[in-house]
């Protein structure tokens, strides 16, 4: 029978607050991370405002010589990963289960949990992914080029902007040795590394996997950028309510920042820990579009097949697809984007779709592009652990076309056993998640 995969610990920093459960207090109380941007000087940007995490002091888990040498995105990362870490109760044993020497492919490999409840460290890997990287420091550095020469440059220029140095360093400090990658899927990134690591454990390739997204790219580049491609709002009289999915006045996306990381775990190993488990992941899509550089098909056809595949995969762990009562959308507050994930899931659940409970915590975060899907997993597990649905803040005038049930402007009280987590980005990629609660 193949391994089953279970969820043992939360961690993030959000625009809504700094941890699991500031974030979501907020986000369940309907509230605004927006605001105006203040990491640069945006006076000649079309847009003034985004989702800035706050109040983050990187001294008081990181080294001060060390963190004045990391970017933004690998703070981030560290941060959600040593709150995850401690929700988890996760004990790593510098005793590796796979033991120098001659290879014997008779000799037994170790694995799970060991009799103290610790994993060896290389039964423990980490996923963390970004969509674009050390932005700030590629910033930085080009003008200390330009201004004062090549041999100006810092040596640690590379470390500071390659995204696989989120898990890199993660492992370096925790001295964790099992799989350790970087995925760089745009806005799926999250989602795929959450979705990846499960299937890690599921081949039995790791006990334990660190996974999500983190993203810093509320910078003049990630701003100017994306103002270029007329993707973000410009809403500047008002910020907070510059995040409407599925509005009919939405004009953009809100760029923001942070982190949100998961602790998965082999779900009989983590029974025997006895480590309270908060769900149970039961599927996982990933497809192609296959379509356009930056705009979804208008029918959604590549989001119905990667949410098929995440349903069909739930069903042979016994949950039906009208068992889905809540989905945490994608939604990120363009036109294009919601009329597609509106049809795409008016397709695959039929009639069901009506029954559905759909929003988009992007109301209330922003984007946080390569960080949005760990983020949203997250919240998608707490709305099951919780029993409430977290709002869609700012629909106050719904687009015809987007014409589900999208949980507007206050939270709801539910009673449904699974959630379905959509993340789709630029270059047709997508990825779907669903979240039992565990049983």
């Amino acid at each position: 029978m193949q391994r089953r995969v279970v969820v043992t610990g939360i961690g993030m920093c959000t625009p809504l607050g700094l941890g699991r459960e500031a974030s979501w207090k907020a986000c369940v109380a309907g509230q605004s991370g927006i605001g105006p941007i203040t990491h640069f000087d945006s006076t000649h940007y079309s847009t003034h405002f985004g989702g800035e995490v706050k109040g983050l002091d990187p001294t008081t888990f990181i080294d001060r010589r060390e963190a004045k040498h990391l970017d933004l995105f690998v703070i981030f990362a560290l941060y959600a990963a040593e709150e995850a870490i401690a929700h988890a109760r996760l004990q790593i044993n510098p005793e590796p289960a796979d033991k120098p020497g001659l290879f014997n492919p008779h000799a037994p490999l170790e694995t799970g949990a060991r009799s103290d409840g610790s994993y060896p460290c290389d039964r423990i890997g980490v996923f963390i992914g970004a969509g674009l990287g050390g932005v700030s420091h590629i910033e930085s550095t080009h003008t200390t080029l330009t201004e004062r020469g090549p041999g100006r440059i810092s040596p640690y220029f590379v470390p500071q902007i390659i995204i696989n140095m989120a898990p890199g360093l993660l492992s370096i400090r925790k001295g964790i040795k099992g799989p350790n990658m970087s995925q760089v899927s745009a806005c799926a990134t999250g989602a795929h590394a959450i979705g990846e690591a499960a299937r890690t454990i599921m081949d039995g390739a790791a006990d334990v996997m660190i996974a999500g997204g983190t993203e810093a790219t509320v910078s003049p580049l990630g701003v100017g950028g994306f103002n270029a491609m007329r993707a973000l709002s410009t809403r500047n009289d008002a910020p907070e309510r510059a995040s409407r999915p599925f509005d009919l006045d939405r004009d953009g996306f809100v760029i923001a920042e942070g982190a949100g990381l998961l602790i998965l775990e082999e779900r009989e190993s983590a029974l025997r820990r006895g480590v309270p488990i908060l769900a149970e992941l039961v599927g996982y899509g990933r497809t192609a579009d296959g379509y356009h550089m930056t705009s979804p098909c208008i029918d959604g056809e590549g989001a119905q097949r990667c949410m098929r595949m995440a349903l069909r995969q739930a069903y042979q762990h016994g949950v039906a697809a009208s068992e889905i009562g809540y989905v945490n959308a994608h939604g990120t507050s363009t036109r294009q984007g919601d009329i597609a994930e509106t049809v795409a899931l008016k397709a695959v659940f039929g009639d069901h779709a009506r029954k559905l409970a759909v929003s988009s915590t992007k109301s209330m975060t922003g984007h946080l592009l390569g960080a949005a899907g760990g983020i949203e997993a997250a919240f998608s597990i707490l709305a099951l652990q919780d029993g409430i649905m977290p709002p869609t803040i700012n629909l106050e005038k719904p687009d015809p076309e987007c014409d589900l049930d999208y949980v507007p402007n206050q939270a709801r009280p539910t009673t449904t056993r699974a959630a379905l987590s959509n993340s789709f980005g630029f270059g047709g990629t997508n990825a779907s998640l669903i979240f039992i609660k565990h049983s």
